[in-house]
């Protein structure tokens, strides 16, 4: 069997962290077993989708580098096959007009109530298919009235559902367009959808789905239904008060390759294994090893993967995704060896707005906080700082070692410990006392830059 998987998002707002996750999944099952994953826009809310959205969607996964085989394929663009197949299942006899008004379908939902029986539609018109005047009917599926639909869920396991407890749902409204539930189901057959991977509140859909696809007399896919991402407190995320799209994730400074590792590790594991590439990600993957409790989505630990990749992140890489952040600040990059100062500052950064940051006092230093220039800049600082330019002004050979050398001989000879030297010294030269080895930053900046911020 050719796996062909399938990531079908509606248009109708931003990528949310949770259908990445999803998209993911797809992705990965489909390169593991050499087969396709296909990009699909259920766009059939017309009230709600938007192009802004699809180019949301879009871009996102543009970001996060899951790129798809086949298409995207636009629901809104194949009307005529879904009503080609309603034809065909009404002419079939597994579907048939309804011409019940609201008013009729309120009043047998409030009479079953009153009996203490489940709401559901009753199939009047199945039994009556006379036309009425005025009224533009819908299309419902005749949905089994015996035995159980169920299936094995790679990970929710087997789940089955008495027949009994589904209604005859609508297929098509009364302006002939198709329903989501019915669309899916034209669009999984028609291509060729082995496995369909979503969020499991999508659980109820799918004995429908079932139902209809074996009306059609097709085999249904093997469904995968991933459990929901919770904070980490154990509540829902919020679009008020977490970062849910995945774009929020590149305005942290989050590498696409570390939130993809991130996501990976939501409900499924490869043993102690926490730093992975996308490649081991594929190669470990299987929907098997899926688990079917919540996931909690832990800030911190996100940011902890992000700094174990921008490590390893090739330095070349880095200045090209901070650089823009850089010119916004009219730095002139050329001034200094930027590819010497990501290495030296990289380790420290746990996202590439602290990069940047750490990058840039390089170049501009930082202004001092008035605590931090009265606890460090007194009197006996400045003069330990004035003679330390005179040591510097001496030095002929401008290499790392020499400057360690000389750094040694200064505290030495000025009878002063490393910090009474270190603390001021690196708030002259970059305005904050939070930097790297002095030392390597004194390298870095040269001879006269060190000595101009010595004497500013």
């Amino acid at each position: 069997m050719t796996v062909r998987t399938r990531f079908a998002p509606s248009p109708t707002g931003l990528l949310h962290i949770g259908s990445a996750r999803t998209a993911l999944f797809s992705w990965a099952f489909a390169k593991k077993h050499k087969g396709s994953y296909i990009l699909r826009i259920e766009d059939t809310d017309l009230e709600r989708s938007t192009q802004e959205s699809v180019d949301v969607i879009l871009g996102g996964l543009e970001w996060l580098g899951i790129h798809h085989d086949e298409g995207p394929y636009y629901q809104m663009q194949r009307m005529e096959r879904y009503k080609e197949v309603i034809q065909q299942m009404l002419d079939a006899g597994s579907a048939y007009y309804c011409y019940c008004s609201r008013e009729e379908l309120d009043q047998m939902r409030e009479e079953q109530r009153a009996r203490g029986e489940k709401p559901r539609y009753d199939r009047r018109c199945l039994h009556n298919q006379q036309p009425r005047d005025g009224v533009k009917p819908v299309v419902r599926f005749r949905n089994p009235q015996d035995g159980v639909v169920a299936w094995d869920d790679l990970v929710k396991g087997h789940i089955e559902i008495a027949n009994s407890e589904l209604d005859d749902l609508i297929i098509a409204r009364s302006d002939g367009t198709p329903t989501y539930n019915f669309c899916v189901v034209v669009d999984d057959l028609d291509m060729k959808i082995t496995h369909v991977t979503r969020g499991d509140d999508h659980v109820n859909n799918t004995p429908r789905q079932i139902n209809i696809l074996r009306a059609l007399g097709a085999t249904p896919p093997l469904y995968a239904h991933l459990p929901m991402i919770l904070r980490d407190d154990g509540q829902k995320m919020s679009k008020r008060k977490d970062p849910v799209s995945v774009m929020q994730y590149q305005e942290l400074g989050i590498l696409p390759e570390a939130l993809l590792n991130y996501l990976s590790r939501l409900c499924w594991g490869h043993g102690d294994d926490e730093v992975f590439s996308i490649e081991q990600f594929v190669e470990w993957f299987d929907l098997n090893n899926i688990s079917p409790s919540p996931a909690r989505f832990d800030m911190k630990k996100l940011f902890w993967v992000n700094a174990q990749h921008i490590k390893t992140t090739t330095n070349t890489k880095l200045i090209e995704l901070i650089t823009a952040q850089l010119l916004a600040q009219n730095i002139a990059l050329e001034q200094l060896d930027l590819n010497a100062i990501i290495e030296l500052v990289k380790a420290r950064s746990d996202n590439l707005n602290t990069l940047a940051k750490e990058v840039a006092y390089f170049y501009q230093p930082l202004t001092p906080s008035a605590e931090e220039l009265a606890k460090h800049m007194t009197a006996e600082a400045l003069q330990v700082l004035n003679n330390f330019a005179s040591a510097i002004e001496a030095v002929n050979e401008w290499s790392l070692d020499a400057i360690k050398a000389l750094i040694k001989e200064f505290c030495i000879t000025q009878n002063i410990k490393m910090p009474q030297l270190g603390m001021p010294l690196r708030l002259k030269l970059c305005g904050t006392t939070q930097t790297p080895s002095f030392d390597a930053i004194i390298h870095i900046l040269g001879k006269n830059n060190v000595l101009a911020r010595l004497r500013a």
